[in-house]
């Protein structure tokens, strides 16, 4: 029973132990100037002992191509993590490499716009070395070259302090009026309306139909237009008011209607007596 149960372990260890290696083919450097002039290209060897020795001007710019491939079949592989390793002075830092499903990748170090992963850098070389990983193959660690590129500026002890602190400036205080000036324009605005009502006060009217069964629901559809509108201000949507509205519109036809009538038959009313 127990054997059974490490059967799964054991095929997978099994399956780590024969996963096949990566490596690289075709591996090509170029350095140019910033002119586009061709300064060096070289073909890249693993099986050298020695690593080669590349140097960049604050100018210059390196082209890094290859091709990933598995170690035994030589079939082009895109593995799942690929990175370019950069070592220098106890320091580190990887950049992504973007590896097409063939395996072909590319890589441009310009040294007039260095990547943020490059590590600070002195007169020492920096060791450049390929990560790969893989889901399907063995990890592999591939050393490549050195390279010697100028002295990264020091960092100011000023570039960490603390800066000034931060003031927000708000805006002033708005300005009011005098009590009296306000006042009255005030008196200014509502005396129109004062003297209409007063001049309304003065005419004689009388609705004595405005209760009866024929018009008091034209009148009501009126108000509830009104008591529409006051519902779309505080809560309704556009398309409720519509429907709402609709329906309103058609109760308000027919109770106008009735109301004309009626109106009409009392007019007739006087008229003959």
């Amino acid at each position: 029973m127990r054997l059974l149960c490490c059967l799964p372990l054991l095929a997978a260890a099994a399956a780590t132990v024969h996963a096949s290696a990566l490596t690289i083919q075709n591996a090509r450097f170029t350095i140019s100037s910033s002119d586009a002039t061709q300064l060096r290209s070289e073909q890249l060897s693993l099986d050298s002992t020695s690593l080669p020795s590349l140097s960049l001007g604050s100018t210059d710019t390196l082209k890094l191509t290859f091709q990933v491939v598995e170690k035994d079949g030589g079939k082009g592989v895109q593995p799942h993590q690929t990175f370019l390793r950069f070592e220098a002075n106890g320091e580190e830092g990887v950049q992504p490499v973007r590896v097409t499903s063939g395996g072909k990748a590319k890589f441009e170090l310009n040294m007039a716009k260095p990547p943020t992963s490059l590590p600070p850098t002195s007169t020492s070389p920096v060791q450049v070395s390929l990560l790969l990983g893989s889901y399907k193959h063995s990890p592999a660690s591939l050393p490549l070259f050195s390279l010697s590129i100028p002295p990264s500026a020091p960092v100011s002890p000023d570039s960490f302090a603390p800066l000034p602190e931060i003031t927000h400036t708000f805006r002033p205080e708005q300005k009011v009026p005098p009590k009296f000036v306000s006042a009255v324009f005030s008196a200014i605005v509502i005396a129109p309306w004062v003297v209409l009502l007063g001049l309304w006060s003065t005419l004689r009217y009388s609705t004595p139909h405005l209760f009866s069964p024929h018009v008091l629901p034209f009148v009501s559809s009126l108000a509830a237009f009104e008591g529409l509108l006051l519902w779309y201000w505080i809560d309704l949507k556009l398309g409720q008011v519509l429907l709402y509205g609709a329906l309103l519109g058609l109760v308000t036809v027919l109770t106008g209607k009735q109301a004309l009538g009626a109106a009409g038959d009392w007019r007739v009313g006087k008229k003959q007596s």
